[in-house]
């Protein structure tokens, strides 16, 4: 291993240890792998160890899996909800490429193998399908650029949100079933009773208005809400 990867070969010896009482024959730096170990006539087990888990440690593995189907990769085990949530994801990478996933408890050099190198086999979920069909249908025209990553998303439920501000906007306290109704958004009570956006207030039974927030949104959304007006009217 390299020089400067000195906490690196704090690694190798709990997982040589590892190997070793599986009846593996282990040795380190074998034609630039980590580690190697052979057992009889099996293939042999490569492992690339890392100080954490990044894009030059998958190249690594993936570039091993010419020499063998048994590559893992291994790095220190962190602890704590963001470890758990990161390995969880790493685990998820690792089993669509093939790869085998280990760790190293520093306190007390535990190896734990969290998945074995496998052939993927993906499942495709008929939900999330039908959830993202659904709200490309929904979704009128293309509002949002892609990539985008911190602005706010113009999702087919903020746009229905929009429709409903704009109908109490022009009207002021409405009945919700005919914001509904002039909005074209069947569920526009359930939406303005939820306001997850902070517009909509009920002033009296049934009857809904904006608040503060709700009238800025109308400004701020101003280009937004011309084309779904456009849009409703071309469709009616």
């Amino acid at each position: 291993m390299a020089e400067n990867s000195n906490r690196e070969t704090h690694l190798y010896a709990p997982i040589k240890s590892f190997l070793e009482g599986q009846g593996y024959e282990v040795k380190s730096e074998i034609d630039g792998t980590d580690v190697v170990a052979c057992r009889d006539d099996e293939d042999p087990v490569l492992v690339e160890l890392k100080t954490s888990f990044t894009l030059s440690l998958v190249h690594q593995a993936i570039a091993r899996q010419s020499v063998s189907d048994a590559v893992y990769v291994a790095v220190p085990y962190a602890g704590g909800r963001p470890f758990a949530k990161t390995l969880k994801k790493n685990l998820a990478l690792c089993r669509r490429l093939g790869l085998g996933l280990m760790t190293v408890r520093p306190k007390d050099s535990l190896v734990t193998v969290h998945g074995d190198p496998a052939p993927y086999q993906p499942r495709k979920s008929k939900r999330k399908q039908t959830r993202l069909l659904k709200e490309f249908s929904k979704r009128v025209g293309d509002p949002n650029r892609g990539g985008t990553a911190r602005q706010k998303i113009m999702t087919a439920y903020r746009q229905d949100a929009l429709r409903c501000a704009w109908v109490l906007h022009q009207h002021g306290p409405t009945k919700a079933s005919q914001v509904a109704k002039a909005a074209q958004v069947e569920k526009a009570r359930r939406l303005m009773a939820d306001d997850h956006y902070g517009w909509f207030e009920r002033v009296q039974t049934g009857i809904y208005d904006l608040t503060p927030k709700g009238i800025q949104a109308i400004a701020a959304y101003a280009i937004e809400l011309r084309k779904l007006v456009r849009a409703d009217e071309s469709e009616g």
